[in-house]
């Protein structure tokens, strides 16, 4: 029996039994949420309902005094959001799901976001042995679930390491079969993170070769695409290629964190062009689908932005050697003054995080190579033969943000983690705030239906992101006056407001805003088809 199928028959058989008791007495319910605006997760207006929680199981929707529902305990919603627990579609929270401190596995900047369900292993970094992390972050427990990824990248660095080369048949075969492993142990696609050295080496063939394993398992190419603006090969051809990917692949495209981080036109036509070409691709029989987070700086490792790619060709060791070469130094800083310069310049690259070099933190790179007078690119490099920090780039333009908010087939993520950019501690709340109270962009409905619905249906993610009878029984209870963000560029960690409740797998995670200690979360693993592992 598949799992679509031990799904239905678990819902069925709990609402069999609830069913049953009621011909002789009150029917009885674990949990009971009461007097609430329950959005469903559709696309369609609210409904003031109540509805019934039994194990892990959605049980009741509708009127809970007229059918004699009684409840072991009940919370009373009343002028509150009922909605399904948001699935954040790219998040980088493996090494918190991973951690052996409980509050790290208990992922509180999520839940106080709503979030009940994280897919890892994004832009690449997707552990193959999928089976083996699943079992052993289920055992020790998180305060939500999981879905993941099989990482191209991951796959590459262990059959090429840092090399700047293309693999050899038989080293071809093994990426292959890595992907494959993934792909049949629970993985629900394959990650890439192009943009990033080693998997920047890779050619287009490459890759389609590796997606080719998840396409014929039914599985998504999720990608963070070759190129988001114009450090390469230009974010145009870099759509371009990764549809071009998913048609010769036979894996759905799914575009991650979806955006145009530097050269965007003011006037939301940069956009406008990429939307362009996804719908084409989809009128030509392509399923593409993307997410995006709503903020105007990107967040990604100075390494990655002020750097050529050439330059880190076998790793960070090589890249320092090549710092200290005189005609290499040179290079790297003629090309890294035409990256600053397009991204509007050094004012516009902060350093959101920096192990070993705190005092950096806040400062943005014009500042340090004023105060060092040096170049920016100078600043860069010398900052980099220390560490490897994080920046946030200010780029994306509002206008690109909005328009793509608004198409039927982008989805919501943070693309966030425990520190640094403060998407990883607001961005939904963000999302409700500025783009459905104050801009109106978009209506409740279709801000819960981008950030739960939606992504269930692109991944398959089989009894979630919906209250439904029968359904999983992920819920949070929001306070619309006060769901609001709080972290900022310059305090990046300050959680955010206005979750009250958060049920996931039919436990209280969060009660009244506060952690119960409960960590209920679970490895939600793929079924591949029938006879594609054997």
């Amino acid at each position: 029996m598949n799992a679509f199928k031990r799904w239905l028959a678990a819902g069925a058989a709990a609402t069999m039994l609830v069913s049953a008791s009621s011909a002789r007495e009150p029917r009885q319910v674990d949990v009971l949420i009461t007097g609430g605006q329950v959005y469903s997760g559709a696309l369609e207006p609210a409904r003031s309902v109540d509805v019934g929680l039994l194990g892990d199981r959605i049980v009741f929707i509708g009127d809970a005094r007229a059918a004699g529902i009684s409840a072991a305990r009940s919370i009373d919603a009343a002028g509150k959001m009922v909605v399904p627990g948001f699935i954040d579609a790219h998040v980088h929270a493996t090494d918190e799901i991973a951690s052996s401190d409980p509050k790290m596995r208990l992922l509180l900047r999520q839940l106080t976001q709503g979030v009940t369900t994280n897919v890892i292993g994004v832009d690449g970094g997707g552990d193959p042995d999928v089976a083996a992390f699943a079992k052993t972050a289920t055992a020790a427990g998180a305060g939500g679930n999981f879905a993941s990824y099989v990482g191209f990248g991951a796959i590459r660095q262990r059959v090429l390491g840092d090399d700047a080369r293309a693999p050899d048949a038989g080293e071809l075969e093994q990426m292959k079969a890595l992907a494959a492993k993934g792909m049949c142990e629970g993985a629900y696609g394959l990650s890439s993170g192009l943009f990033y050295a080693p998997q920047s080496f890779a050619s287009t063939e490459e890759v389609i070769a590796v997606a080719t394993e998840a396409g014929r398992r039914g599985g998504l190419y999720d990608t963070h695409q070759r190129d988001e603006g114009n450090t390469s090969i230009g974010v145009v051809a870099s759509t371009r290629e990764q549809i071009r990917i998913a048609r010769e692949s036979g894996a759905p495209l799914h575009l991650g964190h979806f955006k145009v981080s530097s050269g965007a036109r003011p006037d939301g036509s940069s956009m406008a062009e990429l939307v362009a070409i996804v719908e084409e691709a989809q009128r030509g029989g392509v399923k593409v689908t993307a997410d995006q987070y709503p903020w105007n700086a990107s967040n990604t490792g100075l390494v990655a932005m002020a750097i050529p790619r050439w330059a880190q060709d076998g790793g960070r060791e090589a890249m320092l050697r090549r710092f200290d070469e005189r005609a290499s130094l040179a290079r790297i800083l003629a090309e890294s003054t035409t990256f600053f310069a397009e991204r509007g310049g050094a004012q516009n690259i902060l350093i959101t995080r920096a192990p070993g070099q705190e005092a950096l933190i806040g400062r943005r790179i014009s500042e340090l190579a004023a105060e060092w007078r040096i170049t920016p690119a100078e600043a860069a490099v010398r900052i980099l033969k220390e560490g490897s920090p994080s920046v946030a780039i200010f780029a994306i333009t509002e206008p690109d943000i909005r328009l793509l908010m608004k198409q039927p087939w982008t989805m919501f993520s943070s693309d966030g983690s425990a520190t640094g950019h403060p998407r990883g501690h607001a961005s939904y709340p963000r999302l409700y705030a500025n783009y459905v109270l104050d801009a109106g962009v978009l209506s409740t409905e279709a801000f819960v239906h981008k950030a739960s619905g939606l992504v269930a249906d692109t991944l398959g993610l089989e009894g979630r992101g919906y209250i439904r009878e029968g359904g999983f029984a992920d819920i949070v209870v929001i306070d619309p006056g006060t769901f609001r963000p709080r972290a900022t560029f310059v305090e990046p960690t300050l959680l955010s407001t206005g979750v009250e409740h958060v049920i996931v797998n039919g436990r209280l995670v969060l009660e009244a805003g506060k952690p119960t200690g409960a960590l209920p979360g679970r490895a939600l693993l793929r079924t591949p088809p029938a006879g594609t592992c054997s």
